[in-house]
């Protein structure tokens, strides 16, 4: 007699994630039209200036390639799976800024005034740091949900930066009445627009934790369920807090970008429309109580009621005490001569502005030289990035991922619409930058974190699920094939 032993062909299986696509060429292929699109526009102002293609093209399309490829590198490294289009939209907006301020450092008008001239290299200096704030997100920031343990961490850092412009002898009036700068040695740092990072993480932690109690409704009101007295404590501080803002920094656009994130967080935690009716009302009433005695608020009210009253009141001699500025006018005027085509580039005259031409009026220049269909297609490029976030958000699969992206996201639409609709004579004037594309170390610096931060959700969010660890059990199953009795058989 003799027995055969059926020897089971047991395959032993390890933890590994399901096989899906990380897209990070097809970010690489956007990377290069991102780059070559504000190169062949730098090459348009300089033939458009001079009759000539600039001397520093090679430079400037080197510089700007060789950020974008160090910020894909790191991305490919350390996000594989990050959203394939927030880098290359980021890119190009920041290299059309560029072209922009580079073009408006050739206008003799604002050299003579102090308002051009060698801003250009400085943007691309800041754009490298911003480069390398971005690497250093992706690169220490392992897991986006690491932010939520510093949350009451993040609210005091907010305060501190929202507070550092009003320090005696470090705090710097630069634009005309609005206290939002630091100045050290020879540098100047706008703290607000790192203070919009810090909230949102701070707001995110909040909310994850409160969006339960704060979704309770006491009764129900001309078809708004309202909030309970007692819920009303977040909101009210916040609100308070704008306000100080704009009475002693005569911030408007800081506080309304305070106020404003807060209420879409709110109303995104607890899917209740009475939140976003009551920051609507309290936004409005706190600011009509300002403008009643804050002159420079006053003054931004009354140039966007009637800018060319303004633009008259400029060029007289007048003794109301009250400073006039021609400059909303100035760019209304400029996007009127754009039309829908524009003038081409380097051949309007936004340097008319004067001051802020390159920072808060750098969209009057890109609507009179690439006209409606310009901004629109600039529109459209922020307008993408805010929907990637959002995506973003809705794919995270924890709580503060999504309020955290949702926080970002929202701040940075509220930044865009209030600077372009304050350029455009659509809301009063607020004194802030347009992300990437205007001028200021500060506003360039603090939107890379950003989207590294966001990239680092998106990375997590869209990260392949691990595939399912072999059960112990499986060891010891043997295989067992049609027409055999058992483990063995005897013949």
């Amino acid at each position: 007699m003799s027995s055969t032993t059926n020897t089971p062909t047991h395959q032993t299986s390890t933890i590994g994630s399901i096989g899906a696509p990380s897209r990070r060429n097809t970010e690489l292929a956007l990377l290069i039209f991102a780059v070559v699109i504000p190169v062949f526009a730098y090459a348009n102002v300089g033939l458009a200036l001079n009759d000539e293609v600039p001397t520093g093209l090679l430079g400037y399309g080197l510089g700007l390639g060789l950020l974008a490829g160090v910020a894909h590198l790191v991305v490919r490294k350390f996000a594989p799976y990050a959203d394939p289009l927030l880098l290359p939209l980021a890119t190009l907006l920041n290299g059309l800024g560029l072209v922009c301020i580079w073009r408006l450092d050739q206008s003799k008008l604002l050299q003579s005034i102090g308002q051009a001239g060698g801003k250009a290299t400085n943007q691309l200096v800041y754009t490298a740091l911003g480069i390398v704030l971005f690497a250093v997100v992706l690169i220490f920031l392992k897991e986006h949900r690491t932010l939520q343990r510093y949350t009451y961490i993040s609210m005091a850092a907010a305060l501190v930066l929202l507070l550092l412009p009003l320090v005696p002898g470090l705090g710097a009036d630069l634009t005309y009445g609005a206290k939002i700068w630091i100045k050290i040695g020879s540098f100047t740092i706008q703290p607000g627009e790192f203070a919009k990072i810090a909230l949102a993480v701070f707001f995110a932690g909040y909310l994850m934790v409160k969006r339960d109690a704060l979704a309770l409704a006491s009764r129900r009101f001309m078809g708004l369920y309202l909030p309970r007295g007692r819920d009303l404590g977040p909101i009210l501080v916040v609100w308070f807090i704008s306000i100080l803002i704009l009475v002693f920094e005569t911030d408007l656009g800081t506080s309304l970008l305070f106020f404003g994130m807060f209420v879409i967080m709110l109303y995104v935690a607890t899917e209740r429309t009475s939140w976003i009716v009551f920051g609507l009302l309290m936004s409005a009433a706190g600011a009509v109580g300002v403008a009643t005695f804050e002159p420079h608020v006053q003054t931004r009210v009354q140039a966007w009621l009637d800018p060319m009253r303004e633009y008259r009141l400029s060029r007289t001699i007048t003794h109301d005490g009250i400073p006039h500025s021609d400059q909303l006018q100035q760019a209304l005027w400029a996007f009127g001569s754009g039309g829908t085509l524009g003038t081409g580039w380097g051949q309007g005259h936004s340097e008319l502005i004067r001051f802020a031409a390159n920072s808060d009026f750098i969209l009057a220049t890109f609507g009179e030289e690439l006209g409606l269909a310009g901004i629109m297609a600039i529109l459209l490029i922020y307008g993408l990035i805010v929907e990637r976030g959002v995506r973003t958000a809705l794919a995270a699969r924890d709580p503060f991922g999504k309020m955290l992206a949702v926080g970002l996201s929202g701040a940075f639409a509220l930044q865009v619409f209030v600077v372009a609709g304050g350029v455009m004579g659509l809301i009063p004037l607020t004194g802030m930058t347009m992300p990437f594309l205007a001028y200021g170390g500060s506003s360039v610096i603090a939107n890379w974190a950003l989207i590294a931060i966001l990239i680092r959700i998106s990375d997590t969010a869209r990260r392949p699920a691990p595939a399912p660890a072999a059960s112990p059990d499986a060891e010891m199953t043997q295989i067992v094939r049609p027409g055999d009795n058992g483990p063995a058989a005897e013949a």
